[in-house]
């Protein structure tokens, strides 16, 4: 129940989070990073720490020389080993456990990684919620504010809708050419996103002694090995059975040692959690690196631009806009892409159709005065419930 508790807890929180910001401010990758990925990585961490499924993560015995708790401790928080010559071996009758065996002038893989597995996940977690926390930042809230009162809202009267529609047509078109650094933000957080889980493979490979990178590769290739000629890559990486010396001083004063067999429980549920990761990153890597290549074909080819309003803008007339397109810089055309994701079809079509008759007139329709996201609470009640002071920072961000 400990553990069913915990979980609710971390869905609660991305439930939470889902209902508070309802304005898309990112693309369906962007958000499979800091949504999906980190709620995992959070799931894994209260997993490997709830030590209710699996009993004690370490059981160490030994010739009975060594209290049961200290063995258990001291294996713990330094290390335990296998010897890698003997994986594969027949279990029973050349060895007692894979990986297990006569030790004397065999190479060693030393284990010291179980106890911060935990600390891994979590660590992880926070690296790939990061760039969404600083491009919401940097976002500031805008694409929340210019389509409040537009966004799922059906109830609205024509009356109205139009009233709201007119107002924002009016910011988009007053503030044209100066959301560059607000475009420059959204491209930098989305190429951090890459970087980051390219850097988590590398950094999990590190942390598992150089085993992660072929780590899923070779579980693929083991399950189409000859049952009686393979050896288990996640039993190499992460052994159940592991020995562990203890050294302590004796009557007379001599060091004696102490061998010990520790069963590592936990890692029953790491070498799952691990492979899966591996698949996981590897997709996400594809994902991330198309992502990269769409925005540069968004920033350097305006053809591309034109392809991705059309295909929401339908009703457009022949090279209308083409020419659209051509007045404006990369940042309003991200703001107006990001638009029309949060707004129904409707008005997003109508909403740009105002906005090409005014730049095609050069002078807005309705008022000569440029607003600022401030100025349009009125309309969206709720930019009212922001205080004074982010309201100020709001409005010197317009000027």
């Amino acid at each position: 129940m400990a553990v069913f508790g915990l979980v609710s807890s971390v869905a609660g929180f991305i439930k939470v989070r889902y209902l508070v910001d309802k304005a898309i401010i990112d693309n369906v990758v962007f958000r499979c990073h800091y949504r999906l990925t980190s709620a995992v990585l959070f799931l894994c961490c209260v997993l490997v720490t709830a030590n209710n499924l699996i009993g004690d993560p370490i059981s160490c015995i030994n010739d009975g020389a060594i209290p049961g708790h200290v063995i258990n401790t001291y294996c713990w928080i330094t290390y335990t080993f296998t010897l890698p010559g003997q994986h594969g071996r027949q279990v029973g009758t050349a060895v007692a456990h894979s990986g297990l065996g006569n030790e004397y002038n065999q190479e060693r893989t030393f284990h010291s990684y179980y106890q911060w597995v935990p600390f891994m996940l979590f660590l992880q977690g926070m690296l790939f919620y990061t760039p969404h926390w600083i491009w919401k930042n940097w976002e500031d809230g805008k694409m929340r504010m210019i389509s409040d009162g537009l966004r799922g809202n059906m109830t609205l009267s024509m009356e109205e809708r139009r009233g709201r529609q007119s107002r924002l047509v009016r910011y988009l078109f007053d503030s044209k050419k100066t959301h560059n650094a607000y475009s420059f933000g959204y491209f930098f957080c989305e190429a951090l996103n890459f970087i980051n889980v390219v850097g988590n493979i590398f950094f999990v490979d590190k942390f598992l002694g150089g085993a992660f990178l072929t780590y899923g590769s070779d579980v693929l290739k083991f399950s189409d090995m000859d049952q009686e000629n393979r050896s288990d890559p996640m039993i190499e990486i992460f052994p159940r059975v592991t020995k562990c010396t203890f050294h302590k001083y004796g009557p007379s004063g001599s060091i004696m040692k102490h061998d010990a067999l520790c069963v590592l429980a936990l890692n029953i549920l790491n070498e799952k959690i691990y492979i899966f990761l591996w698949f996981w990153f590897i997709i996400l890597t594809v994902l991330s690196g198309l992502a990269i290549l769409y925005s540069a074909a968004i920033l350097m080819m305006p053809t591309t631009r034109e392809v991705v309003l059309k295909s929401r803008f339908r009703t457009a007339q022949s090279g209308q806009i083409e020419n659209f397109i051509r007045r404006i810089q990369i940042g309003d055309f991200l703001m107006i892409h990001l638009l029309g994701q949060n707004i129904n079809v409707t008005s997003f079509c109508e909403v740009v159709q105002t906005l090409i008759s005014q730049l095609n007139e050069e002078r807005p329709v309705d008022t000569p005065s440029a607003p600022s996201t401030l100025e349009m609470a009125p309309i969206y009640p709720e930019i009212g419930k922001y205080d004074k002071e982010k309201a100020a920072l709001h409005q010197e961000y317009e000027a």
